[in-house]
Parts: C-alpha cells; sequence; structure tokens
C-alpha cells in the first residue's frame, strides 16, 4: 500500500527530526537516576517533552510518577488504541544499569513518529495512540498497580522495547515472585548455656542448604536465587531472628505455582529439623511470564528490517531464559510485544559497565532505529485492525494452552 509506505516514510522521518532532542532527553533521564516510585524527574521531563510536542498529558495518572498521554486533536473514533510504554526508574547505586533512559527514549520517539502518522492527511484508519508511563519495573510492580488501577482498560494492544546484548523479537523473560522468610528462634549465651537457645541461623542456613539441594530436581529453566539478610546480632548470643529473601522463577505463571510449592517445603522443613518457628511472605504482586504476540513480533521484525535492525538467530540466544518484568503481567491482558534490542555491548545488564553503555550515542542511535520499527509496527496495526483481531485470538490460545499444560 502506497498510503501505509508514505505514512512509515513520515514516522522515521519525524523521529530523525527530533533525535537530537531525544538524545538529550536520554541522557538527562540518565543523569538523574530514580529508584522505583520516586521517578519524579523523569516524570517531569518525559511529560514536559510530550506536552510541548503536541500530546495532552495527564500526569500523575493513577500512581504518582506515572503518566498517560494521547495526541492532540485524537484521530477519530473507533478502531484499535495502541499503548506504547515507557520505563524510567533506576538500580540502587549502579543507575541506568538496565537502561530505562534508553526505554523511555524509544516510547517517546515511536510515540512522536505514530502520532505524525495519525496527523498525516494520508491516514485513512482509525484508532487512537496512548503513551502510558510506567514507574517502578524494577521489583516494584508499577505495571501491576496500573493494570489493577484499570489503566490498560482501553488498550488494545502494548508495546515498548528493552536494552540488551543482542536483537531478539520474542524474548523469554520468566514469572517471578519474591520470599521474604522468617525463622524465629529463641536467644541464648552461645557459650554459656546455648542448650537453652534455639538458633534461628541453623534454620536459614538449612533452609538455603534445602533450596539448593533441591535444585537437582528443578527443571532446568527454573531458578531460585536467594541471600541470607539477617543472620544475627554477634556470635556470643545464639541468634533467635534470621532472615532471607528469595527469588524464584519459571517460564510460566503454572511452572511458577509448581516450584512455589516445592519452596514452600523447603523453608517448613528447616524450621521442623531445628525446632524454629517460620514465616513467610510472597510478594503480592508477583511477576508473570511474557507472552509475546506472534503477530506483533513478525511485523517488528519485517519492520526492523526496513531500519538496519537484524533479529537473532543463534539458537543458543533465542532458547536463553531472560529476567522477569512486570511487562510479562500486561501480556497476559492484551497481545504485546516486548523485543529486545543491541545497543553495542557485550557487558551484561545490571553491571557498571552496561550502565556506561547506556548514555553513549552509539546505544542511543540504536535506540531510534528501534523506535522507528515500534513506529511502523503500531501504523500497520492502526492501518490494519484485524492483525489486532488476531493478535488477540492468538493470545487467548497461548493462554489457554499454558492452563491445559498445568
Amino acid at each position: 500500500m502506497a498510503d501505509e509506505q508514505k505514512l512509515k516514510r513520515i514516522a522515521c522521518e519525524v523521529i530523525d527530526e527530533f533525535s537530537p532532542q531525544l538524545k538529550i532527553l536520554s541522557r538527562d533521564i540518565w543523569n538523574h537516576p530514580e529508584l522505583c516510585y520516586e521517578e519524579k524527574y523523569a516524570h517531569q521531563r518525559i511529560t514536559g517533552f510530550l506536552q510541548e510536542r503536541g500530546f495532552h498529558v495527564e500526569r500523575s495518572y493513577k500512581l504518582d510518577t506515572a503518566f498517560r498521554a494521547q495526541p492532540e486533536g485524537g484521530s477519530g473514533s473507533g478502531g484499535p488504541n495502541v499503548a506504547v510504554l515507557c520505563e524510567y526508574d533506576a538500580l540502587p547505586e549502579i543507575g541506568h544499569a538496565c537502561g530505562h533512559n534508553l526505554i523511555a527514549t524509544v516510547g517517546v520517539a515511536a510515540s512522536l513518529g505514530i502520532q505524525a502518522a495519525l496527523q498525516s492527511p494520508d491516514f485513512q484508519g482509525k484508532g487512537r495512540l496512548t503513551v502510558v508511563g510506567t514507574p517502578a519495573e524494577e521489583a516494584g510492580g508499577g505495571k501491576i498497580d496500573l493494570i489493577n488501577s484499570g489503566a490498560f482498560a482501553d488498550v488494545d494492544v502494548a508495546m515498548m522495547a528493552h536494552p540488551a546484548l543482542f536483537n531478539l523479537e520474542k524474548p523469554h523473560a520468566l514469572a517471578m515472585t519474591e520470599i521474604k522468610i522468617s525463622y524465629h528462634g529463641k536467644a541464648s549465651h552461645a557459650s554459656s548455656y546455648p542448650w537453652n537457645g534455639v538458633n534461628a541461623l541453623d534454620a536459614a542456613v538449612q533452609c538455603y542448604t534445602n533450596i539448593s539441594h533441591l535444585r537437582q530436581q528443578m527443571k532446568p529453566t527454573w531458578r531460585t536465587h536467594g541471600v541470607i539478610t539477617n543472620g544475627g546480632a554477634k556470635p556470643n548470643i545464639i541468634p533467635e531472628l534470621a532472615e532471607l529473601l528469595y527469588y524464584i522463577r519459571a517460564p510460566t505463571d503454572t511452572e511458577l505455582a509448581v516450584l512455589k510449592e516445592k519452596v514452600i517445603g523447603c523453608m517448613e522443613g528447616a524450621a521442623t529439623a531445628t525446632g524454629c518457628k517460620v514465616s513467610y511472605e510472597f510478594d503480592p504482586k508477583p511477576y508473570s511470564s511474557l507472552v509475546s504476540s506472534d503477530v506483533m513480533a513478525a511485523l517488528y521484525v519485517d519492520n526492523g528490517r526496513e531500519v538496519g535492525i537484524r533479529p537473532e538467530r543463534d539458537p543458543e540466544r533465542v532458547r536463553k531464559a531472560g529476567g522477569s518484568t512486570d511487562m510479562g503481567n500486561v501480556s497476559h491482558l492484551v497481545p504485546s510485544i516486548h523485543p529486545n534490542f543491541y545497543i553495542g555491548t557485550t557487558a551484561s545488564p545490571h553491571s557498571r559497565d552496561f550502565a556506561q553503555q547506556t548514555k553513549t550515542e552509539e546505544a542511543e542511535n540504536y535506540s531510534l532505529a528501534v523506535a522507528k520499527a515500534l513506529a511502523m509496527t503500531g501504523i500497520d496495526l492502526l492501518l490494519k485492525p484485524q492483525l489486532v483481531q488476531q493478535a488477540r485470538h492468538s493470545l487467548r490460545e497461548a493462554l489457554d494452552a499454558e492452563k491445559a499444560a498445568a
């Protein structure tokens, strides 16, 4: 379709036009790292950027540091509502070592491209664009809060992209929950009257050992990793309280539920063996697995090739299990994509070296190419709403298949 190609060209040209300002935006966010739910600078900076460029912005939308933005004037009634998501929180001590400054920039740039297409006289379709600022991805579950508050009630499809070591249109993101574990014993002098004590640290160590032994019977795709956060006060006091913090992960929500029961057995067994009492608390906002839309991913790959993005085809990398994201929860609600993209480094995410790379012009250039691919994908969905229906049907099938495999 000639009009389709023209609209995509308009989107890419607009992203090129704003690229200097977009790079400044990315570095401003990088220079002001903020932890989850505290992203006040990023919130104001991004919303101001969008407002200055013709978006109607709702600041503090549902959450203090979340936002929703839509092009001024809209684009007519009916048609799908395409949501582009931004993340912008940082990590403790090491700043933007997950590259959320780039994620925000990709989302803003893609939205500028889609906005230009929607407002072009050549746009003959129907539909809407919504930019959603989603705080607290780093273990805060900001998107889950937004889901629970109804922020995605009128969204038909959602997309964002994440910096990584290679390009992958359908990365694996595992379902995850956090567990806070406490063992309660009895304090006593560790030398004079040890028999009067009940050692909570022994229980914590036994719990750690039990979970480590469980790995022999775990599926290769399951993950358990934890630390002892409190092991007692002094060596001459038998610890009356010891605490651990664990993350457990699995490829699907269903498998995570199975792993969860196995870990509970490990925790309770340690209490029985040592005479301690145990209490544990699972995160009330567990992250779901990422279910990438085949329909949307295929569009992203095709559009990405037009701007030089080469999809990863190394089978080891394609199969590699990744971390976890609250975008997984969104992907269980509406058809979604969350592609990974190369930024010019072999340093692993959540490292200081990766953080340094996320403020380079090289990484910014890769990010803007990804923004073009997302913008063109959004245009495809707006012009061909039947693709949205196909994506919805595919998502229902994927979730039904997961339940059937339980």
